[in-house]
């Protein structure tokens, strides 16, 4: 089975490694979808898909997660055409998990197998979340692999944010 997982991943948080990690052992290969990979450098999306790339790349290595590839999938802004759209890019797939009601919806339309996630990393693991503790000084470390936390402070990611959201709120 060929497991297709689609985030944003800004950044990727122990809720989407808990995700991998449920998978990985049951899947022949987990494809990851780097979603809105055109976007970066706003309050929602702070991080380049080169970056959340690296953030998975990273953590699964340190995991010993090797069943797996990365695919970026830029936003068409279609819903109705955008489960052809990931088709182009990444490879056949047979089951689709995500914790977006929207995403499974999309799919479950277009007849593919779907599975919502339970919410792994617990309270506040949210990519919201984790970019509003980071922008506020309160504790963010705990919600991420410290692979990330250490991709984040060797990138200024938490410079970075906190400049996203005085410029929005400023």
């Amino acid at each position: 089975m060929k497991t297709l997982f689609i985030g944003r991943f800004q950044p990727f948080h122990n809720g989407h490694l808990g995700v991998i990690k449920n998978y990985a052992p049951v899947s022949e290969k987990i494809i990851i979808g780097i979603g809105s990979s055109q976007l970066h450098h706003t309050r929602e999306n702070p991080f380049t898909a080169e970056e959340r790339k690296k953030m998975i790349q990273e953590t699964l290595g340190q995991e010993g997660i090797k069943n797996y590839e990365t695919y970026f999938i830029p936003d068409i802004n279609d819903p109705p055409n955008w489960v052809k759209h990931v088709e182009s890019i990444v490879p056949r797939f047979d089951l689709v998990v995500a914790h977006n009601d929207f995403t499974l919806t999309l799919f479950k339309e277009k007849n593919y197998k779907v599975e919502k996630t339970p919410l792994f990393g617990g309270e506040g693991c949210s990519g919201q979340e984790i970019r509003k503790r980071i922008a506020y000084d309160e504790e963010w470390r705990t919600l991420v692999p410290e692979t990330v936390a250490d991709i984040i402070e060797e990138i200024d990611g938490v410079k970075r944010i906190k400049n996203l959201y005085n410029a929005e709120t400023g």
